[in-house]
This record gives C-alpha cells, structure tokens and sequence, in this order.
C-alpha cells in the first residue's frame, strides 16, 4: 500500500513521500516484536492445562497487534525526538514517509482490535492485562516517565515484561505464582540490557535531552546500576525452580546462563577491558543479554515439554 504522490503537510510545509506497507511494519518495531512473540509463544506452551491450537494462535496475534500498536503509538509521539538521533532518523516518520497521524491512527487501531479480540476469543482477564501492557508502554513510560527520570527503564521495564504472563493467563485463565515470576524476570533484565545499550549510545539521547541513566548521572552510577539488577537478576531466573515450578533442566540453564550473565557485567562495572577485545565489555553484555532471554526462556518450554511426555517425574 503507498500513496500515489507526495503530500505536503498542512501544518509545516514539509513534503511527505509516499508511505509503503514496509513502513507501516516498521511502526511496529518488529525487532523488538520478535522477542514480545517468543515470550509470548513460551508463556502460552509452558502453561499447565491445554489450550485449542487456533486459540493458542489468536491469543498470540492479539499480544503481537497490541505490542505492535503500542509501539507505533511510540513513534508517533516521539517522532522530533527520533529525527534527532542517529540510530533513529531514518525511521517512517523522521524520514518523511509518513505523516504522523497515521501512526497514531495505526496504533490505536492495532491497539484496540487487538483487546477486543483478546476479550471475545480468550477470555477478559487476559484482554485486561493486554490493554494495561499497552497503556503502560504507550502513555506511562513513552509519554510520561521516559521524558522524566532517569528510571524510566526501570519502572517501564514492566512493559515488556506483559507478553509470556498474558500468554500463561490465556491457557489457565489466572494468574498465579509462575506467570508473575515469568514477568519479574523481564522487568529485571531489561535495566542491565538496556543501560548496556545506552552506555553506547548516550550521545543521542543526550542530543535529545532523554533523561537516560548515563546522560544524568553519569557512567559510574550505571555501571554499579548494571551490576546491581544483574545480581537481582539471577535469583529471580532461578526461582521458578526453586518453588517447584520447573525441574532440574530449566534450573540448570537458569543457573548457568545467570552466573555467565554475572561474569559478562563483571568487566562492565569495572570498566574493564583486555587490549585484543574487539568489541567493548557493553556491547558483549548487551548482545549476550538478547541470547540469556532467549535460550532461557525456551528451556521453560524444553522443561515444560519434557515433564509432558513424562522424561521427568
């Protein structure tokens, strides 16, 4: 889809070129998508109970809509901001391709189907939990906390922590131990992945006057910052074996990928770093931070599928 010429906006005078259906993907940030899906996919296969195939999958189209809504809600919002930094210049809206009331009419479009759908086909509590991961993303941390405090990664953290707990609530239809574990465990991962990430990018969100950690307060108090959740971390990773909710297989990994998440921020809060290292101690933790969600979250699901075909008691 792409409009047939360009188009001058009324109220700047600037020229918007024509907007193909690649930027209306763009808008839903389908990097980040990727893993809100994945966890999303875990939570609903490492559930106890079943859950109809072609329910399972709306389940996931509704939590990857609304994921996707909320995030075009954030480019439309931030689109100045977003032309002001490198990394970001070039998306739909700083780039011209887009004007930014069909962002927003996007967002909340995706935003409100996907709630409605939740509701009708899943169940309303799940639909409820949906709509507060997008209002928590799109309105608490995009418009009200990330321009405000240094915390905003912090608090705002539990944004990304909604998708594998309303893919659990959308087998059992309640919320329990586990599910909230499950979303501890993301809000305590994102502030040493995203503090990681913006320990080397800090120039563009100083240019911008984002409030980031490293901008305000400077790289020693993130580095201890990095450290400190790092080390919350690790036993919230580990608790879902230790409460009984998992066997030995998720346990293990959780310990072993938790104690290499340690060592990898170590040099970080040190400031560390050996002559021949290619890349710096920031960029490592941050890549290997991607694969620790990844691979632990998947062991959930090898674990919940294991105790499944009976392999452990």
């Amino acid at each position: 889809m792409a409009t047939s010429a360009p188009q001058t906006n009324a109220g700047t005078g600037t020229t918007t070129l024509p907007t193909e259906w690649r930027d209306f993907f763009t808008l839903t940030k389908p990097r980040v998508m990727t893993l809100v899906i994945f966890t999303a996919i875990c939570g609903v296969l490492a559930a106890p109970g079943s859950i109809h195939p072609v329910l399972g999958f709306t389940a996931i189209l509704a939590i990857s809509m609304g994921a996707g809504g909320s995030a075009a809600l954030n480019h439309w919002w931030e689109a100045d901001l977003d032309a002001g930094m490198k990394r970001t210049m070039n998306r739909p809206l700083p780039g011209g391709r887009m004007r930014r009331e069909d962002a927003r009419d996007f967002g909340i479009f995706l935003s409100g189907v996907s709630v409605v759908l939740m509701g009708v086909a899943i169940g309303w509590l799940a639909a409820s939990l949906l709509l507060g991961a997008i209002i928590y993303y799109a309105v608490i941390y995009t418009m009200w906390l990330k321009p405000r405090t240094p915390q905003n990664i912090v608090i705002g953290g539990g944004a990304g922590a909604f998708p594998p707990l309303i893919g659990w609530v959308a087998v059992t239809g309640e919320i329990t131990a586990m599910p909230i574990l499950l979303f501890a465990i993301i809000f305590f991962w994102t502030p040493p992945h995203f503090w990681a990430l913006a320990l080397f990018v800090q120039s563009d969100y100083a240019k911008v006057g984002i409030p980031m950690l490293p901008v305000v307060a400077g790289e020693k108090p993130t580095r201890r910052q990095i450290m400190f959740y790092t080390l919350l971390l690790a036993p919230v990773a580990i608790a879902p074996w230790a409460i009984g909710g998992t066997s030995w297989i998720y346990g293990s990994v959780a310990v072993v990928l938790s104690a290499l998440f340690v060592v990898l921020a170590m040099p970080v809060f040190t400031r560390m770093r050996a002559e021949t290292d290619a890349m710096t101690p920031e960029k490592r933790l941050f890549k290997y931070s991607i694969v620790y969600l990844f691979v632990l979250f998947a062991a959930l699901v090898a674990d919940r599928v294991a105790a499944y075909q009976g392999l452990i008691a």
